[in-house]
């Protein structure tokens, strides 16, 4: 599952109901988040296109190998550019793959800024910000979207489940 979204936009929260969700029912998962990847695995990167570019190949090729290992990956990650996520869709070919959008307004992951990144984009102390300073291209045909504000995770993680399970259905028929 690759869950994507602007910085805030609750992207997180959904990845690890879904894993709870799936843990619950018995099902192997693993989250791989964006900050989480940055803090080891990506460490080295920024966040020029190229770098963002980087980072989403990184993640999509972990979770490849995580679901190789029939874990389900569930990859919580900004991946602002519609070219990052169609290639690791692409990666993923022969497996389930389940485009995420948590579509969140831009004034909500503001008011949220649970890492102080909007603060510090709007100040002038960090360049580069999705949603800010750099762009997000929305999604135009995500396998599933779920709204990140005014749902109750579980909600949300019900409706991506659902998604995952039809299309795993659908690819062993």
């Amino acid at each position: 599952m690759w869950i994507t979204g602007l910085p805030g936009s609750g992207k997180t929260t959904l990845a690890d109901a879904v894993r709870r969700e799936l843990s619950g029912d018995g099902r192997p998962t693993c989250v791989l988040d964006g900050d989480q990847l940055r803090s080891g695995l990506s460490s080295d990167l920024g966040l020029s296109r190229d770098d963002r570019a980087e980072q989403a190949r990184r993640g999509a090729h972990v979770a490849r190998l995580i679901s190789r290992s029939g874990i389900v990956a569930i990859v919580a990650l900004v991946s602002p550019y519609a070219e990052d996520r169609k290639r690791a869709r692409e990666t993923h070919d022969g497996l389930e793959f389940v485009e995420v959008w948590v579509d969140t307004p831009l004034s909500v992951c503001e008011q949220r800024d649970p890492k102080g990144l909007f603060r510090r984009a709007r100040s002038g102390e960090l360049s580069g910000l999705t949603g800010i300073d750099s762009p997000y291209e929305l999604p135009t045909a995500p396998d599933v979207t779920v709204r990140g504000y005014g749902v109750q995770p579980a909600v949300a993680a019900a409706e991506v489940i659902a998604a995952f399970d039809a299309q795993r259905a659908r690819s062993r028929s």
